[in-house]
């Protein structure tokens, strides 16, 4: 793996000269900037900024974790995905998480660990996920926001691998956090859990 120090510039930097915003939506924004290239040409580049959002991996005290079920428009079908939601502006990442596993599914969490972060659409979009894994969790009801309907559903881990090898889960941002957890988990790639 490359790793260069933060005072050099990557040979592969592409550079901005100018940026445009082309459309500008309630969560997310259109830019198309002009940039020189490494080899000193010019293109265009167009992309979508987002505000940035955070995935949980909650587990519940007999050591499966928390899905929901939720109906995605652009896909037209509904997927089984982590509680996640977006960061509104000026919140802390870790509040965010809080508030969205409280809302989404009903559980508040005693124990809290960060995992990482991820960026689901490099080509397109400046977004990026905050991965957290939520234990010892307690139900007090959820507080779905208007217009949200979801499935709250629990799977023992072992399940949950299998459904993203059959591609039963296909939700990038769930598979990430999973992979992201199952050490924290005490788990690898290839490995069963001990349920």
């Amino acid at each position: 793996m490359r790793s260069s120090h933060p005072s050099e510039r990557d040979p592969l930097e592409e550079i901005q000269l100018e940026s445009n915003p082309v459309y500008d939506g309630v969560l997310l924004k259109v830019r198309r900037d002009r940039v020189s290239l490494p080899d000193g040409g010019e293109s265009v580049r167009e992309y979508i900024t987002h505000p940035g959002a955070v995935v949980v991996v909650p587990v519940l005290p007999d050591g499966q974790l928390l899905f929901e079920r939720q109906f995605r428009y652009p896909l037209r079908r509904a997927f089984l995905e982590l509680p996640a939601g977006k960061i509104d502006s000026g919140e802390d990442l870790l509040d965010c998480a809080q508030r969205e596993l409280r809302e989404e599914t009903g559980y508040i969490a005693g124990q809290w660990e960060y995992l990482g972060v991820m960026h689901p659409c490099i080509g397109y979009s400046d977004e990026r996920i905050e991965i957290y894994l939520a234990r010892e969790l307690t139900h007090v009801g959820d507080a779905l926001d208007d217009g949200e309907f979801l499935e709250i559903l629990s799977f023992p881990v072992d399940e949950v691998i299998r459904a993203v090898a059959e591609g039963a889960i296909t939700d990038g941002k769930t598979i990430a956090a999973l992979f992201r957890a199952l050490p924290a988990l005490g788990l690898s790639i290839g490995a069963k859990s001990q349920d």
